[in-house]
């Protein structure tokens, strides 16, 4: 288990921190490039002209290019069997393909666990955290990785309390992100303990980024996941369901939009889509609702008018069969406080 230095949420102005990212082959180059360039960036006063408040190093299984999934290959600092972890503040693991395959290294995840007790946080991005689901580094702990992967991060590694729709997630020294540019909301949020908002704030500003970007991963999963029909006709449907959940949307509507039969149409959308077009509009009520749940502080009455549930109780009796928790509740679990507007 990790430990968890109380210094973890303390500011360190003044000390320049050492922050090494961490590439396996076949890795995501946005998992790198994104937290990297944040951290390079950084200063103690969130001026552009320094003093800089990080020392970045990559570094691979061995020394020199590092091939990612796509793009151009990455040249290493240090090879790990090189550089003890210990040398670090911060360590940052990659994902991509490569931090997903069946057969790790077991040196990296020796030096992984090693990591975990030494370093003072220790996190990962995207599928990432797969690396330290092996490492044992998550065992006992909350963890969250990218949409598409989280309920095969959760099966194969029960002992992890996985989140699917964390944008981040800190428990205590150890720091999971999302899917790709999760990564840079990650790494500001790191960059925000160690030297204040007023200095984040300015960096977010400079990259053009939210400080706090509303949401979780809801917002990019849920109409990603279920805009899944290949036929045109059906894709054009799906995107004007999302665009219009105020409206009554019964299968005979979106049949005639569709130019169907009711009866072949349900057929027809039920085995391009995975869903019946009754489960399809109830799921998107759902998770327009909870992005409004999660980054606004608008009424629940308003919010069941709004995405069409009609009134709280049947937006209630959706959420406990889709999510298993109240609305109010799962505003109380995941809502944002109010946040200072960015740019």
């Amino acid at each position: 288990m990790t430990s968890d230095p109380v210094s973890a949420e303390l500011p360190v102005i003044g000390t320049v921190r050492p922050v090494a990212i961490v590439a396996v082959d076949a890795f995501e180059l946005l998992d790198v490039a994104g937290p990297m360039a944040l951290f390079a960036a950084a200063t103690f006063d969130g001026q552009n002209d320094g003093p800089y408040a990080y020392d970045c190093s990559l570094l691979g299984l061995r020394n020199g290019a590092v091939p990612p999934s796509v793009g151009p290959s990455l040249n290493a600092d240090a090879a790990i069997a090189d550089v003890p972890p210990e040398r670090f503040d911060t360590i940052i693991v990659a994902g991509g393909v490569g931090a997903r395959r069946p057969d790790p290294d077991p040196a990296l995840l020796d030096w992984l666990r090693r990591a975990a007790g030494q370093v003072r946080r220790l996190g990962s991005v995207c599928t990432g955290a797969f690396l330290l689901a092996e490492a044992g580094v998550l065992d006992g702990r909350r963890a969250t990785t990218h949409w598409r992967h989280a309920d095969d991060l959760a099966a194969a590694f029960p002992r992890i309390r996985v989140e699917a729709n964390r944008i981040y997630l800190q428990d205590g020294g150890i720091w999971t992100a999302a899917g790709v540019t999760s990564g840079m909301d990650m790494a500001l949020a790191m960059i925000a303990a160690d030297l204040g908002r007023r200095p984040a704030l300015e960096l977010a500003r400079s990259k053009v980024m939210y400080m706090h970007r509303p949401g979780g991963q809801s917002q990019f999963s849920a109409e990603l996941a279920l805009q899944t029909a290949d036929e045109p006709r059906l894709a054009r449907l799906q995107g004007w369901v999302f665009e219009n959940l105020s409206s009554p949307l019964t299968v005979e509507d979106l049949a005639g939009r569709a130019a169907m039969s009711p009866r072949n149409f349900n057929r027809v959308f039920t085995r391009a889509v995975g869903v019946s077009p009754a489960r399809f509009v109830e799921r998107a009520r759902v998770d327009a609702a909870r992005r409004r749940l999660e980054a606004g502080t608008a009424s629940i009455e308003a919010i069941a008018h709004d995405t069409g549930f009609g009134n709280p109780e049947r937006m209630r009796r959706s959420f406990l069969r889709q999510l298993g928790i109240a609305p109010a509740d799962y505003r109380q679990r995941f809502g944002s406080p109010a946040r200072e507007r960015a740019g």
